[in-house]
Formats: structure tokens, C-alpha cells, sequence
């Protein structure tokens, strides 16, 4: 795999899952619109650095919601050692972690028909215009809820909306802003609210997948450098994408992310359904 594709397609993946433009739509059409076949053609290579772009993100997420994550760690920690949830922070924290079980057994459950049926250029694309609608819709409401007044049934349901995501060109990280948005929550904190989901699960995925990559054999040989390289550039842009995002979102609205869903869904149906490339 030559460096530039590993560095451009680690953009894409730091970029897109934070944004509410789908990660996992980008990484499928990039390579198929620019002929790059060496993940295409190869199955065990390309969810092998998949796992490596998303511990990419992971990093990017981590360092930027460093404080978030160690005050709701040790909020949880001391929850555990009492025996009972007496802060608003421990409360939070266990929540963040049941919003993440509908996508993970979904996930788990599904991965195979999920990689084998859903990846179509032309789906993806009806996919990036339907999550578009959703968006400027669930954005339409008038929230000023922040992340402390979250609770079980909010949990519940912004969990459920992350396991649609799985569907590529939905967007994990802009249908559960759209579910947060539903439950009354501002911008902001609907953004916060899907970040700070992403991390438990993607942590997950990484040391499942990563276990299994190991148990396959590892990294290819000779693609040490290409992996290394999409993981720095997935974890840089990441970073930057997550700070951009709950910047803009407290003065703006999601509007431009509705525009080039739909820009994008309209280009990817012409130009892969009509086979025009």
C-alpha cells in the first residue's frame, strides 16, 4: 500500500467520524473512486486497517476529551468501590457506557451480512441523502439540554440510533447528534454526547478486532509503514475534527454537514449508478 493512500484515507477516517458525514460511506467510495485496489481486492487487509484508522480516531478522541474521560473513569471507579451511583458524574458515565450496547451486539451479532451486503456505492449514497434529512430535521429543535441531565431513556435511545449507523453513509456520529437533538439536547452537547460514545466502543472494536488481527498473523509484512502513517494521520485529523466540531456547534447550526450529504449523495448515484467513472 503505498503512504500516501494509507495518509490520505487516515484523513478521511479522522475527518469523517466525527463529522456528520459518515466514515465508514468515505472509506468505502474513496478507494473505489480512485481505483485504489490494494484494500478492495484483499478482505483480511482492509478490516485490518480499518481497526487501525478507527485506534487512529480513538487516539485523536481521547486526547482531546482527556478530561472528560479521566472525570467520568473515576466517577465510575468510585461508584464501583461504594456500591451505589451518588454523583451526577458517575450517573453520566454509566450512561455513556449503556448507550453503547445496542451498536455493539448489533455490531457483533451482524458484522459479516452487515460487510457483505451494505458496502454498494449506489446504497450508500441514497444513505449520505436520507442521513441529510434527518439531520436538518433533528436540528430543527430547540434544545438547551446538557449532558448532566441525561438519563436512562436518552441512553436508550441515542444508543439505538448509533447501531442504524452501521449502515454505511448514515453517519454514526450524525444520527446520534440528530437522537440527541430529538431528546432536547443543544448542539454542543449533542456533539459532546456522541463523542464521548464513540470512545468506549471504538476501544472495544479496536481490542476485539485487534485480537483477532493478532490471532491472523498481524499486520502484513511491508505494510508497517503504511499502518503506522494512517494511524497518525487518522489520530491528527481526529483531534482536529472533534475541536472543530464542538466550536462551530456553538454558534452554528448543521446546516453546511446537510448540504454536502447531499451533494455528495447525488454525485455518488450518478456517478456509480450510472457507471459514468
Amino acid at each position: 500500500m503505498p503512504i500516501i493512500h494509507a495518509i490520505v484515507l487516515g484523513i478521511v477516517q479522522g475527518l469523517s467520524e466525527f463529522l456528520p458525514i459518515s466514515s465508514s460511506g468515505h472509506l468505502i467510495l474513496v478507494p473505489e473512486l480512485f481505483h485504489w485496489t490494494e484494500l478492495t481486492d484483499n478482505a483480511s487487509l482492509n478490516k485490518t486497517f480499518d481497526v487501525a484508522l478507527h485506534f487512529g480516531t480513538l487516539i485523536g478522541a481521547v486526547a482531546y476529551l482527556r478530561r472528560d474521560v479521566w472525570k467520568y473513569t473515576c466517577a465510575a471507579w468510585q461508584s464501583i468501590r461504594a456500591r451505589a451511583i451518588q454523583t451526577t458524574d458517575a450517573k453520566v458515565a454509566w450512561l455513556l457506557l449503556l448507550a453503547t450496547v445496542p451498536g455493539a451486539l448489533i455490531g457483533a451479532l451482524f458484522e459479516g451480512p452487515i460487510n457483505d451486503n451494505l458496502g454498494d456505492p449506489v446504497l450508500i449514497g441514497v444513505m449520505f441523502i436520507v442521513g441529510a434529512l434527518i439531520l436538518w430535521w433533528a436540528d430543527q429543535s430547540k434544545g438547551r439540554r446538557v449532558l448532566e441531565s441525561v438519563s436512562t431513556r436518552d441512553a436508550i435511545i441515542v444508543g439505538t440510533a448509533q447501531a442504524i449507523a452501521l449502515q454505511p453513509g448514515i453517519s454514526r456520529s450524525g444520527i446520534t447528534m440528530s437522537a440527541a437533538r430529538w431528546m432536547g439536547f443543544n448542539r454542543e452537547e449533542a456533539a459532546r454526547f456522541s463523542f464521548l460514545m464513540l470512545i468506549p466502543i471504538v476501544a472495544g472494536a479496536s481490542l476485539y478486532k485487534g485480537a483477532k488481527m493478532l490471532a491472523d498473523g498481524g499486520i502484513p509484512a511491508g505494510f508497517g509503514g503504511a499502518f503506522f502513517w494512517g494511524i497518525v494521520s487518522s489520530a491528527v485529523t481526529g483531534w482536529i475534527a472533534v475541536f472543530f466540531m464542538l466550536t462551530f456547534l456553538r454558534k452554528h447550526s448543521f446546516f453546511p454537514f446537510v448540504v454536502y450529504r447531499l451533494v455528495v449523495g447525488v454525485a455518488v448515484i450518478i456517478v456509480f449508478g450510472t457507471g459514468i467513472r
